[in-house]
């Protein structure tokens, strides 16, 4: 789990740092829309475990015409990061 010093609060969601300062400053992850990384957890296309414990969701943006992943802590609610899944068939 995530350290709580590590995890940063709402608004949008409860994120990692390394989601906040890192993931999403890529010029590739630039344009997602939270909104649809909120839609994610709240009801993904698919969703499994990792070996580590995290859990992947998958949402099929249909605007973008790809699918989106979004790894979650084993908390279910902390976002660690989120990027277009090339290879994802679902």
């Amino acid at each position: 789990m995530v350290d709580r010093a590590d995890r940063l609060a709402p608004p949008p969601f409860w994120r990692t740092r390394y989601f906040a300062q890192e993931a999403m400053q890529r010029p590739d992850r630039r344009e997602i829309d939270l909104g649809d990384v909120k839609r994610a957890l709240a009801e993904p296309g698919r969703k499994e475990r990792q070996p580590d414990g995290r859990w992947r969701h998958w949402l099929w943006v249909v605007e973008r015409g790809r699918w989106l992943r979004v790894i979650v802590e084993p908390d279910g609610e902390t976002i660690h990061n989120v990027f277009w899944d090339r290879n994802f068939k679902p």
